[in-house]
C-alpha cells in the first residue's frame, strides 16, 4: 500500500511485509531519524501506531505484544532510542519471541561525507550500533541503498519469524520516501521450513529405544513449548502415553491445568509436593521445550538425575546422539503414533498427592497480607484472564494460581527484568483488548516502567494492575539484604490521577487490610473504560516463607530430590501435615528457601 499515489518507497515496503506477517499493531517512540519512516507505517491501513512513553517500554510493550500475537514490531529513532530498545530486545530474544525492533539511523549522504551528527557517539564511524544490534538478534542488517531494501528487509523477517528471535532492521532516514519495488507473497518470509524426514525417522528410532524397557516415563514441558506452537502436538503425545506431565515455572499454562494428566509445576524444592516426588520416580523423562537454567533448576539442585530425551524447538538430543532439523511440534505428533500406554507415573502421583488445603479467609478488618492477595486473586483467573507475573517474589505466589482452560500465564523467567511486567501486559493488551489482563507487581519493579500505565489510560485498555507495596527490593533483599534495597515510597493510587489528566478513565485504589482489596477488585471488575490501579500495602517481611526451617532442611540434603520430595516425613511429620503447616498452603517452598539455594544466604526478618 503506497502513502502517495504512484509511488512505492521503501517505507511501504516495510510497512507492506508488517502486515503480511500478521502485525496490526507497531510500537514507536518518535525521534528525527525515524519521523519519514513513521509517516509511511502509519499510511498502511491494516497498521496501527501505538505510541509509547520511552524506548525501554516500547520494546518491553513490543515483546508482551509478539506473546499475544506471534511476532511485533518497534520503532525507534538512532541510538538514544534504539540503544535504550535492546534491553527489551534482549528479553525477546532470551524468551524466543519474534520482535522486529527497527531503527531510523542518519542520512546516507551525511554519513558519506563523514560529517558529526547529533544523536551518536560523537564518531564518525555509524556502525556500532548494528554492531550492537547484531549481539542479541538473529539478523541485523542494514539498509544502505533503496535498492537492497526488499532483500534485507526479507532476510530479517524471516530470520525473526523461522527462529522465534527478535531480528534488527535499520532504515536511514533519506531512504524511508525512496522509490522501492513491491513485495511477494508474504510466504517468502513465512513459510517454514520443515523437519528433514530423515532426521525425524531416525531421531522417532532413538526414541523408541530410549522409552524401550522404561516403566515409568513422565513428560516435563518447558517454556519453548507454545513459542514454536507444538501445545496441540504435545497433548496428543501425553494422551497416547497416559504418563503424568509437568511443567517447569516458566511453561506454566501451557499444558492444560484441568487436564486429567497434569500434576503440577516442577521447581526443584519450589516444586508442588507431589510433582517433585514424581519426577524423581520417574525412569524416563521426555523433556519438551524445557529450558534448565540456574533459576528453573533452584541453583541446580533440581536437574533430574536420569537420561534425558531433549526436544528442543529444531532439535532433539538423546544420551549419546543428535539430530537436527526436527521440528519440535511434528517430532512429538510422530512420537505420539509410536508409543506405547503407561500410565504408572499418574497411578503413583494419584497415590502421593496431598489432599486439597482449605485456605484460611482473612476477616474484613484484618490487615493485608501475601496471602490473602493470592486467595483473592484466584477467583478473578478465568478462562478469558491473562497474568503478567513480575519478576521477583510474584513468582512463588503465581506458581500456586490454577488456571482454568482458556486462561493465560506470562513470565519472564530468562530475562528477569524488574518492571516488564508493566509495558508487557500492556503490549499483550493493544492486541487482545477483550481479554482481561492483570498485572502481578512489586513496587521496586513498578518504579522501573510506571509511565506506562499513562498509555493504558490513553487506550481505554481494562487492565487490572495489582501494586505489591512492600517497600523495597524484597526479592534482593532475600538474596543478599543491604542498604541499597530500600526505596523512596510513592503514593502510588494518586499516580492515576496524573495519568488521566482531564480526559482519562483509569481508576485506582489502597488496600490495606482484606476487606479493602475485596472492595476494589470489586470496583476493578465492573470498570471496562481503562486500567485499574490496585496499591496493596503488606508488611515488608510478608515474602514467600522459608519452610526450609520449619522443616529443617540444608542445602546439603536437597541432591536430586528433597526428602520432602522423596515423599519422607521431617522432624516426624506426614506429608499431610507439612502440606497444612507450610505457609502458602499447598506443600510448596517459597521465596526464602529459593533464594538460599541459589545463595546459600540465610538470614533473619526484619524486626517489626
Amino acid at each position: 500500500m503506497s502513502s502517495t499515489p504512484g509511488k512505492f518507497t521503501v517505507g511501504d515496503y516495510l510497512a507492506e511485509r508488517l502486515a503480511q506477517v500478521g502485525i496490526r499493531h507497531h510500537f514507536v517512540v518518535p525521534g528525527d531519524y525515524n519521523l519519514i519512516l513513521l509517516d509511511k507505517l502509519q499510511a498502511h491501513p491494516d497498521l496501527k501506531e501505538i505510541g509509547c512513553a520511552n524506548e525501554l517500554n516500547c520494546s518491553m510493550a513490543a515483546e508482551g505484544y509478539a506473546r499475544a500475537n506471534g511476532v511485533s514490531a518497534c520503532v525507534v529513532t538512532y541510538s538514544v532510542g534504539a540503544i535504550s530498545a535492546l534491553n527489551g530486545t534482549g528479553s525477546a530474544y532470551a524468551e524466543n519471541l519474534p520482535l522486529i525492533l527497527i531503527s531510523g539511523s542518519p542520512n546516507t549522504n551525511d554519513a558519506g561525507q563523514f560529517h558529526l551528527l547529533h544523536h551518536t557517539l560523537g564518531k564518525l564511524d555509524y556502525k556500532y550500533q548494528l554492531e550492537m544490534a547484531e549481539k542479541v538478534t538473529c539478523c541485523a542488517v542494514a539498509v544502505n541503498r533503496a535498492e537492497e531494501a526488499p532483500r534485507l528487509i526479507d532476510r530479517a523477517i524471516r530470520a525473526a519469524i523461522l527462529s522465534r528471535k527478535p531480528c534488527y532492521i535499520e532504515i536511514p532516514t533519506n531512504l524511508s520516501g525512496a522509490t522501492c519495488v513491491r513485495p511477494g507473497p508474504s510466504s517468502a518470509v513465512t513459510e517454514p521450513v520443515i523437519s528433514d524426514q530423515g532426521a525425524l525417522a531416525a531421531a522417532s528410532d532413538c526414541a523408541a529405544e530410549y522409552l524401550r524397557g522404561k516403566l515409568k516415563p513422565l513428560i516435563l514441558v518447558g517454556p519453548k513449548l507454545s513459542r514454536c506452537g507444538a501445545d496441540k502436538a504435545l497433548v496428543k503425545l501425553a494422551e497416547a502415553m497416559g504418563c503424568a506431565v509437568a511443567v517447569q515455572p516458566a511453561a506454566k499454562g501451557m499444558f492444560p491445568e484441568d487436564h486429567p494428566q497434569f500434576v503440577g509445576v516442577f521447581w526443584g524444592q519450589v516444586s508442588t509436593l507431589a510433582a517433585d516426588a514424581i519426577l524423581n520416580w520417574a525412569d524416563a523423562i521426555i523433556c519438551a521445550g524445557c529450558v534448565f537454567n540456574d533459576y528453573s533448576t533452584v541453583g541446580w539442585t533440581a536437574m533430574p538425575n536420569i537420561p534425558l530425551m531433549k526436544c528442543d524447538m529444531d532439535h532433539v538430543t538423546f544420551p549419546g546422539n543428535h539430530f537436527s532439523r526436527v521440528r519440535l511440534s511434528e517430532f512429538l505428533d510422530h512420537l505420539s503414533t509410536e508409543v506405547q500406554f503407561n500410565d504408572s507415573t499418574m497411578v503413583e502421583y494419584k497415590r502421593l498427592r496431598p489432599d486439597p488445603y482449605v485456605v484460611h479467609e482473612a476477616a474484613d478488618d484484618e490487615d493485608l497480607t501475601r496471602k490473602e492477595i493470592q486467595r483473592q486473586l484466584q477467583p478473578l483467573v478465568t478462562p478469558n484472564t491473562t497474568l503478567f507475573i513480575e519478576t521477583g517474589d510474584s513468582w512463588f505466589n503465581g506458581t500456586q494460581l490454577n488456571l482454568p482452560k482458556g486462561a493465560g500465564y506470562e513470565i519472564e523467567m530468562q530475562w528477569g527484568h524488574i518492571g516488564w511486567s508493566v509495558p508487557a501486559s500492556f503490549g499483550y493488551a493493544v492486541r487482545h483488548p477483550d481479554r482481561r489482563t492483570i498485572c502481578v507487581c512489586g513496587d521496586g519493579s513498578f518504579q522501573v516502567t510506571a509511565q506506562e500505565v499513562s498509555q493504558m489510560v490513553r487506550f481505554n485498555l481494562p487492565i487490572t494492575i495489582l501494586l505489591i507495596n512492600n517497600r523495597g527490593y524484597t526479592i534482593e533483599v532475600e538474596i543478599h539484604d543491604g542498604s541499597y534495597n530500600k526505596i523512596k515510597n510513592w503514593n502510588y493510587a494518586l499516580l492515576m490521577q496524573a495519568f488521566n489528566s482531564t480526559d482519562g478513565n483509569g481508576i485506582s485504589f489502597v488496600a490495606n487490610t482484606a476487606g479493602e482489596l475485596k472492595e476494589a477488585i470489586a470496583a476493578a471488575n465492573n470498570h471496562k473504560a481503562g486500567p485499574a490501579l490496585i496499591e496493596c500495602t503488606i508488611h515488608q517481611d510478608d515474602c514467600s516463607l522459608d519452610p526450609g526451617r520449619l522443616l529443617g532442611e540444608s542445602k546439603s540434603n536437597t541432591g536430586g530430590g528433597s526428602r520432602l520430595a522423596a515423599g519422607d516425613g521431617l522432624n516426624g511429620l506426614t506429608k499431610q501435615d507439612i502440606v497444612e503447616k507450610v505457609y502458602d498452603g499447598k506443600g510448596s517452598l517459597g521465596g526464602y528457601a529459593f533464594c538460599s539455594l541459589i545463595t546459600g544466604i540465610r538470614r533473619e526478618p526484619h524486626a517489626h
